[in-house]
């Protein structure tokens, strides 16, 4: 599949690296064409480098990846025409780093930062995933043994039918994977970040994830 990862930071690094290991199409998008990181691990993955609208218009599949509190601009960039009709899985989060460590997550409107996305670009369907773990874990779910647990939610049944498979290619087990239903329930899974930024605080940088165990 022709997929787009917008952002060059470690998160779509390591998830455009899993994409092109799995036989994907990958363009990876940044703000300018000229962008060294983009370049070079273009080069040396196999992969192509554009701006967000040429990675966009390029793709069957869109990968936000981007910080969350630029994400609507990134979006913007990438252009409305060139993400309409596609799924756009959205693994970001909002965090305001200014005041120090831990960030505080920014809620748009009281929300989630996904539904202000599906809202600005209502023909593309949004699905959030993955945002409630480190990059590692997302591409590589054995590293943590045992069941822990995954959040799929979008407003598009068929999109979130598609990120699921994605998952499913990535290693993640269908019990791993919770479906919250529509896209507001990306509105607890972006503000499960406290909690992870509190272990991860507690437990240094290894991987961990949340379980959802049931009787």
């Amino acid at each position: 599949m022709k997929t787009a990862v917008l952002g060059t930071g470690e998160v779509g690094r390591r998830l455009a690296t899993k994409l092109v290991s799995l036989g994907h199409e990958v363009t990876m998008g940044s703000r300018t064409p000229d962008n060294a990181t983009a370049a070079q691990w273009a080069a040396e993955n196999a992969a192509a480098h554009g701006t967000f609208a040429d990675a966009a218009a390029a793709a069957e599949l869109v990968i936000n990846a981007t910080s969350g509190l630029v994400s609507l601009s990134v979006l913007e960039a990438a252009g409305a025409a060139n993400l309409r009709g596609k799924v756009l899985i959205d693994v970001s989060n909002a965090l305001d780093f200014s005041g120090g460590f831990p960030p505080k997550v920014v809620t748009p409107d009281g929300g989630s930062l996904a539904e202000q996305l599906q809202k600005a670009f209502p023909d593309t369907r949004v699905v959030k995933t993955l945002n409630t773990m480190n990059n590692t874990l997302m591409v590589d779910p054995t590293r943590v043994p045992g069941h822990h647990t995954v959040f799929v939610c979008g407003n598009d049944e068929a999109a979130k039918t598609e990120t699921t498979a994605l998952l499913r290619s990535f290693g993640w087990l269908p019990a791993q994977i919770t479906d919250l239903g529509d896209l507001s329930g990306a509105r607890a899974t972006e503000l499960l970040m406290p909690l992870w930024l509190r272990l991860y605080g507690t437990l240094g940088p290894t991987d961990f994830n949340l379980a959802v165990v049931t009787a």
